[in-house]
């Protein structure tokens, strides 16, 4: 992880409660698991305990057993020996009756700049839905070069959190 006195590596902090700044790649993505209440805070306690990115096989390490403001976290995404890890820092978390959730956003090292949301929302109708939104853009000419991949990769571990926190996890 980055050291302790690191700042986010973007101006728009806590942008990702709001409309989505421009000049970044914008990703916003939901899924319906489940319905009723007991689905809702069961969903939020997994979510804000991590398990949405432990149970999507990302490589993770947090400072904090719960999303709190400024807990940091490393999300190591790749294939053996070849990963990137990327450094975040929790930079705001939703508590209300019928939402919750949190953002983090990147700190130096990680190879893009930007945030990203995950709540949890228990509807007017009863359905649970989660919710993940994001922006991005590279921070390294690597990173840069390899966009097109990356925005793969990041639909496919978006992909697979969108399913972690469903009823049958």
């Amino acid at each position: 992880m980055t050291a302790r006195g690191d700042r986010p590596t973007y101006p728009e902090i806590g942008a990702t409660a709001g409309a989505l700044p421009d000049g970044y790649h914008h990703a916003v993505r939901s899924r319906v698991i489940g319905s009723g209440e007991q689905t809702f805070h069961r969903a939020a306690d997994r979510l804000l305990g991590w398990q949405l990115q432990r149970r999507a096989g990302a490589g993770f390490r947090a400072d904090s057993a719960t999303a709190v403001p400024g807990a940091r976290v490393s999300v190591r995404v790749g294939w053996g020996p070849v990963g990137i890890t990327a450094p975040c820092e929790v930079v705001y978390v939703v508590d209300e009756p019928r939402r919750r959730g949190f953002a983090y956003g990147t700190l130096p090292g990680h190879p893009v700049r930007g945030e990203e949301y995950f709540g949890v929302e228990w509807r007017a109708d009863d359905t649970v839905l989660l919710t993940i939104k994001a922006f991005s853009r590279p921070a390294t000419w690597w990173a840069r070069a390899g966009a097109p991949v990356a925005r793969l990769a990041q639909r496919r571990i978006t992909d697979r959190y969108l399913r972690s926190l469903d009823d049958s996890s």
